[in-house]
């Protein structure tokens, strides 16, 4: 087998295959990615077997282009082009911020109903892949819209302050694309979204772990809103939130 032909989706011992198709047609086609699955190859995560690009060439047997990214932890929509042209249309509105992105997530603490987190933050840059890049670039503009759909207090000391632990179900929608935009963000705002290994509490991750066998970061990208690229018609992708961020809101029978 060579380097192109990573292992098939239908691999028995691959966790994250099939993947699952939300939506297609001849341009496009959009994919619910799971928690931990990479879009593509890097050297930054060698330990890595699998991938969201070669696994859907390989299901739909053609090549797809990436028009935007996720995290390996975000779970969530994820878009590709059929071709080479629509892909350079859809990069490019998805650069001049025409499409319109929702997130949901469970993050410590009790949130306002709404608000907008606004507050720049500096580029992040790998000290390997971005040694040759300018390092003292000034902050750039980041701005976050923010609803809180659900809150629960659980009878238990997670921190050491309170005696009680408070959780928030929220809606992100970010308004620009920076690097863990959301992530830092609800951390600035001291509501780190849980399962949050660089940005979040240790603890409250730790308490998830161990008292609702949840491992994963609890951000998924929920929403896609666009002009279609030959169409001109509006998609509206639409996938639920993952039944797991609603453990801390339902009350075990």
């Amino acid at each position: 087998m060579n380097d192109e032909s990573i292992i098939s989706a239908i691999d028995a011992e691959n966790p994250f295959g099939p993947l699952d198709i939300i939506y297609q047609d001849e341009h496009l086609v959009a994919i619910n990615k799971p928690s931990g699955l990479l879009v593509h190859r890097s050297w930054l995560a060698s330990d890595a077997r699998y991938f969201a690009m070669q696994m859907l060439r390989d299901q739909l047997g053609c090549y797809v282009y990436p028009v935007h990214r996720l995290d390996r932890p975000t779970s969530g929509v994820l878009l590709f082009a059929l071709n080479a042209q629509t892909a350079r249309v859809v990069s490019e509105q998805f650069a001049e911020r025409d499409i319109r992105k929702m997130y949901h997530a469970v993050v410590r603490g009790y949130l306002d109903e709404h608000g907008q987190i606004d507050y720049a933050l500096r580029e992040k840059l790998d000290k390997i892949a971005d040694k040759n890049a300018q390092q003292d670039k000034p902050a750039q503009s980041a701005v976050t819209d923010f609803m809180t759909l659900e809150k629960a207090e659980l009878p238990f000391k997670v921190s050491a302050r309170y005696e009680t632990s408070r959780y928030s179900l929220v809606q992100l929608s970010p308004k620009t694309g920076r690097k863990h935009q959301l992530r830092r963000h609800m951390a600035h705002a001291r509501h780190p979204i849980i399962g949050d290994t660089s940005h979040g509490d240790g603890r409250h991750n730790q308490f998830f772990r161990q008292h609702f066998g949840i491992n994963r970061l609890l951000l998924a990208a929920t929403g896609l809103e666009f002009r279609h690229p030959e169409t001109g018609a509006d998609v509206r992708l639409r996938i639920p939130v993952p039944d797991e961020f609603f453990k801390p809101f339902r009350p075990t029978e």
